[in-house]
């Protein structure tokens, strides 16, 4: 088990939740997390028995309210790049890791902490979480993703909006813009979470990271090559042996027993 000293890890029956632990300065993400958060992910990536990854705040307050301002301060231009690279290729691994992953977002999710959010495949949300690119406010921009993956998750007008004016927008109209998956109250946070992996748990893991893999890579290409790319992952995944069994569960009217191979 490692030990680490801005997350926590815990796994259980397939999940593993990864939880952001740094509640007394509402999960900001610095450096140091940032690393801890790929090793965890790596773990995550080669334990055969982790089919879901989930990843979370500590407390009720936020998912995470942004990247650590202090740190960012005295970044000359290189090591601010580098900064910037060094976060994104945490979101990189996080799109190209063939497991689903569920971002579980209460609170605050702000700057940094939407970019994290929006490299995850799914975001479920309570009513009370909050989202936005504030960084406009400090006199800078964002550099993980949110100029880039919020465009391509809620379209050019939207997100030169949230990035150039740095307002929130609470969970209902995230909801619209089709930023999150489900916004669900407070309390029934954990039990719409669960709900969302045990569907995932019952699918075949192959068609799952096949499916990731053609979502992902697929939305960087034109339209021709991407069909293609997708005939090409429609072939690896139809040659499995959970591809045989679902299509003969269907067939014989049973419940397919998926192997993950």
């Amino acid at each position: 088990m490692h030990h680490y000293e801005f997350i926590l890890c815990d796994k259980a029956d397939g999940v593993a939740t990864i939880t952001i632990n740094r509640p007394q300065v509402m999960n900001a993400l610095n450096t140091h997390l940032a690393r801890e958060l790929h090793d965890a992910l790596a773990d995550s990536e080669a334990d055969a028995g982790i089919r879901v990854i989930l990843i979370t705040g500590a407390g009720d307050k936020a998912f995470s309210a942004g990247a650590d301002v202090g740190e960012l301060q005295d970044l000359t231009p290189v090591a601010a790049r580098d900064f910037s690279l060094t976060a994104q290729s945490l979101t990189h691994r996080l799109e190209r890791l063939p497991k689903p992953v569920i971002a579980r977002i209460d609170g605050l999710c702000l700057g940094a902490g939407l970019e994290l959010a929006m490299s995850c495949d799914l975001r479920i949300a309570s009513d009370k979480a909050l989202f936005g690119q504030p960084e406009t406010n400090l006199g800078i921009m964002p550099g993980m993703g949110g100029t880039q993956r919020l465009t391509r998750l809620i379209g050019k007008s939207k997100s030169m909006e949230m990035n150039m004016l740095g307002d929130n927008i609470n969970a209902q109209e995230a909801y619209r813009l089709g930023l999150v998956n489900r916004i669900v109250p407070s309390e029934e946070l954990d039990a719409a979470v669960g709900q969302v992996v045990k569907k995932l748990m019952a699918k075949s893991a192959v068609a799952l990271g096949q499916i990731k893999k053609a979502v992902t890579n697929g939305s960087n290409m034109d339209l021709d090559r991407a069909l293609f790319y997708e005939a090409e992952c429609f072939g690896a995944s139809l040659s499995t042996e959970d591809a045989r069994e679902g299509m003969q569960a269907f067939l014989e009217k049973r419940k397919p027993q998926f192997k993950g191979s």
